[in-house]
Formats: C-alpha cells, sequence, structure tokens
C-alpha cells in the first residue's frame, strides 16, 4: 500500500535546544514571577522589569519606582506588595542600606488603576554592624497569614522581620532575627509542614566568571534554625544545592516558586551569564520538583526521539498498525553453538513497514514496547510559534515522517500529517514528581486555549484526553531514549 506519509529525506530530526525563553530576557535579581490580568511580571535591580504575555516570551516594560536593588513581589487578597533594597549591597562602597515596602491595585501600567503608594521603611543597616539591608524575600505563611521578610547579604547574616499584611509596614515591637550567613537574596516558601530557606551563595556581577549557586535549608518553624539535609545550621554555613551553572549558562540566583497547577511548579532565577545570549544576565525559568521534601530545580525539555511511556503501567504510545513480525535465524538455547560469533542485529527500519500502514488518519494505543517504528516519537520544540511559562509548544510525529499526534474534537487521539494546527502542538511540563503531564495547545471544538485536558490513559492499552489528575498515574507520561 502506498503510503500517504513520505519518509522526511533526511531521517536527521535533532531537535535544535530551545532556549529558556525567548524575546528579551534581560535582568537581573528578578523578583519572584506574578500574575496580573493574564500577563506575568518580574521586576529586578535598578528599577523596571519584564513582562510576557503567555510567560515564554519576556520584553521590558514592567514599571517600579525607586530603583535600587534586588525587589520581591507578592499579591496578597487584592494588591501587590512590593519590596526592596533602596542602597546597601556595597553599591556607592557602603553597606548602610535601607528595605521599603510600597502597594499597587494593579502591576499594568497601562491600567487607570496603575499606581504606586509612597514607600515605607521597614528596616535599615548603618554600615557598620554586620548586617546589610538588600536584597529582600516575602512569605506569607498560608497557616497563619503572618507576613515575614528575610533580607540581607554575605556582608554579616541573613535577618528575618515581621511585616504587617495590611500596611506592608514592620509589626511595632518586631525584632529582627538572624537566621543564616554565606548567602544573600534569600527566599522564604512553606510547603508540606516544612519551611524553607532558599539562599544565593557564590559570587555574583562577574559575568561568565560568577560562581553563584542557590541553596537551601528548612526548618518546622519559620524562625529556624534552618538546616541542610545533613543537619548543618545555614546559620554555620549549611546549604543543600537546588540549582547550580549548567546548560551553558552560570550563576543562577535570585530563588523564585511559583504554582501552576497541583503537581506543577516552576522556579524563577536569572542566569549571571548566558554563552548563547551573549553572556549577559537573564531570567531562567525552571521546572520545579520536590524529592523527599527538597527542592531541586529540574531540566526544561529539548525534545529528541523517545518512547512515551504510560506511568499507568509502563505500556508504550504507538499507532494502531500491525505487528510486524522480524526475521531472525533462531538458536535453541539448549543447543547454541558456542564457537560462533556473537553479533548485533539491527532493529526493525521505517522502510520496511510503512508500506503496511493505512492511508489517512492513524489512531493510538498503547502496548509492549518492543523498539517497533510505530512506537518511536520525534519531538521538536517549536518555540516560534508560543509557549507557557513551563516552555516552549512541541510539535510529537513518529520519527521519519510526517505523521503527528493530533487532539480531536471528541477528545481522543489521533496521527495524521502536521500541519502545525493548535490540535497538533503540545505543551509537555514536568511534575514536581520528576515525570510529565502532556497537554494539547487546543482542542477542535473547545473553545480557547487548552488548559484541563491532558494525555490520559483511561486502561492500560487505551490513551485518551481527560481532566489532568496529578494524584493519579493515568495522566503522567515518562520519555525513554532508547
Amino acid at each position: 500500500m502506498k503510503p500517504l506519509f513520505p519518509l522526511i529525506a533526511s531521517l536527521c530530526l535533532c531537535a535544535p535546544i530551545a532556549k529558556a525563553q525567548i524575546g528579551a530576557p534581560y535582568i537581573h535579581d528578578p523578583s519572584t514571577i506574578a500574575e496580573c490580568d493574564g500577563k506575568y511580571y518580574t521586576f529586578g535591580t535598578g528599577g523596571g522589569g519584564l513582562i510576557s504575555e503567555n510567560g515564554w516570551s519576556w520584553h521590558s516594560g514592567g514599571v517600579r519606582p525607586g530603583g535600587g536593588a534586588a525587589p520581591d513581589v507578592l499579591k496578597i487578597d487584592d494588591r501587590y506588595l512590593v519590596i526592596y533594597g533602596a542602597t546597601g549591597g556595597g553599591l556607592g562602597g557602603g553597606h548602610n542600606g535601607r528595605i521599603l515596602t510600597m502597594w499597587n491595585a494593579t502591576l499594568d501600567p497601562e491600567s487607570p488603576d496603575f499606581k504606586y503608594t509612597d514607600p515605607i521603611e521597614v528596616c535599615a543597616s548603618d554600615g557598620m554592624e554586620d548586617q546589610d539591608a538588600i536584597d529582600p524575600g516575602l512569605l506569607l505563611d498560608p497557616t497563619t497569614g503572618r507576613l515575614w521578610a528575610s533580607y540581607g547579604t554575605y556582608f554579616g547574616t541573613i535577618r528575618l522581620i515581621e511585616l504587617d499584611p495590611t500596611t506592608g509596614a514592620r509589626v511595632k515591637g518586631n525584632k529582627e532575627l538572624d537566621i543564616a550567613i554565606d548567602c544573600e537574596a534569600t527566599d522564604l516558601l512553606y510547603r508540606n509542614g516544612w519551611y524553607y530557606l532558599l539562599g544565593t551563595h557564590g559570587t555574583c556581577c562577574d559575568g561568565v566568571n560568577s560562581t553563584y549557586n542557590i541553596v537551601v535549608g528548612r526548618s518546622r518553624s519559620v524562625t529556624g534554625p534552618y538546616v541542610d539535609n545533613v543537619g548543618r545550621d545555614m546559620f554555620h554555613g549549611g546549604g543543600k544545592m537546588v540549582v547550580n551553572a549548567g546548560d551553558r549558562k552560570t550563576g543562577p540566583g535570585h530563588f523564585g516558586r511559583t504554582v501552576i497547577d497541583e503537581g506543577v511548579e516552576i522556579m524563577s532565577c536569572h542566569y549571571e551569564a548566558d554563552f548563547d545570549w551573549s553572556g549577559r544576565s537573564v531570567l531562567g525559568i525552571r521546572p520545579l520538583l520536590w524529592k523527599n521534601d527538597w527542592p531541586v530545580a529540574g531540566e526544561l525539555f529539548k525534545g529528541g526521539t523517545f518512547e512515551i511511556e504510560s506511568e499507568r503501567r509502563g505500556y508504550s504510545l504507538e499507532l494502531v498498525v500491525d505487528f510486524v513480525r522480524m526475521q531472525q535465524q533462531r538458536e535453541l538455547f539448549w543447543n547454541m553453538d558456542l564457537s560462533k560469533p556473537v553479533e548485533a542485529l539491527p532493529v526493525q527500519k521505517l522502510e520496511e513497514v510503512i508500506d503496511t500502514w493505512p492511508e489517512g488518519d492513524i489512531p493510538v494505543r498503547c502496548g509492549d514496547y518492543m523498539f517497533r517504528p510505530h512506537q518511536r516519537w520525534s519531538i521538536k520544540p517549536v518555540p516560534e510559534v508560543g509557549g507557557t511559562l513551563c516552555g516552549p509548544l512541541y510539535e510529537i510525529k513518529i520519527e521519519g515522517t510526517n505523521r503527528a499526534l493530533t487532539a480531536t474534537f471528541d477528545l481522543e487521539l489521533t496521527t495524521r500529517e502536521f500541519t502545525g494546527e493548535q490540535c497538533q502542538l503540545w505543551r509537555i511540563e514536568q511534575l514536581i514528581d520528576g515525570t510529565y503531564r502532556i497537554l494539547p495547545y487546543g482542542i477542535p471544538g473547545l473553545e480557547g486555549l487548552n488548559q484541563r485536558y491532558c494525555l490520559y490513559s483511561s486502561g492500560d492499552s487505551t490513551p485518551t484526553l481527560a481532566p489532568y489528575d496529578f494524584n493519579s498515574d493515568n495522566s503522567k507520561w515518562n520519555f525513554r531514549d532508547q
């Protein structure tokens, strides 16, 4: 039978490396990413910041008065609290810093409601003590409703103070508490009964020679002590690695956590230097994984050729085509001629079986992985068509063909010639346990972009589209390079 989908002339389907973000993602000391009216914002040292319509392509345009360094932003009820260091960090030759807070009803500078309140000083350092009031981070404790800020640099200690979540001012009578040393640009978060202190360790502001990395300790109390995975207190230099240099990027610093969905989280930071962006300081966004209740930076999925394996049973996503047996001169295991040399057998090739496949759409199922062409998927990022906070969009094709995985109007799956429609573009997002969810960007007949339905194993051999459920292995997949 003549195939409807011819082999691609060149079988070299190596996926290009997708940058972590596109546009102009240049920033230093970024705040935690905040969402406002469907857009994403992060603010950096020197005033201003970045805006993104989708979380993937970033450009300048964020507005933050006051200048200074290393802000953070947090939404509390229907307002946004911004905290930043006015001076310090050795800027201008001194460590006499100030931390200030201010509010805004919106982060959109085009909104008629956009107006920052006058800044309020919440703490300061005089340049003489072993402390530097700079690099603040915010935590609104979900268990108590109390608001905390950590701040400080290598010049002395990291300190913790309590703020009023209504006014943003320092709680009257609150005394600062020293909780760590040997880091800066700290951030606090709470998860599963633990408080985490993320700190930036190493040297900054030296481009490709910067040694910044992000470490963590945890405590059952927000006031500490914060200890690492081997019991070292961060007040005595402890800290477990979360992320360091890699993927042609050096100097990750200024951690921020964003929860996308249940089981779907990302971490933001800056890289002091990205070798693929002229060594500039750029915004970095990575999947955030949790291993034994410790945060670990995941890797941006880059594509390649894989078996797509269901977490439910371990079966492989494949075309619904006839199984074609491979010819092999077998030896009975009880009567082998061990004097014969051992040889490597080739796997089945696409051109050997594609004529047996039907024309037109071919649906998919799950089955035992057998190194067969109908089970091998070439996955390629398509960054120019868009993306999300979790990464670019991807095309998913049978290796060596233009036959693409496609979502259908009845929430089912098929494969057909790739045309670039939204139902053939996929979000691939690493979950906090290291598995992946796979969602079509659009579904025919479904208004707007798909945020709900994912590739789902409704039975051991029956893939479909169904609402994402982190607590079910039916929603989870793995990519095996084999």
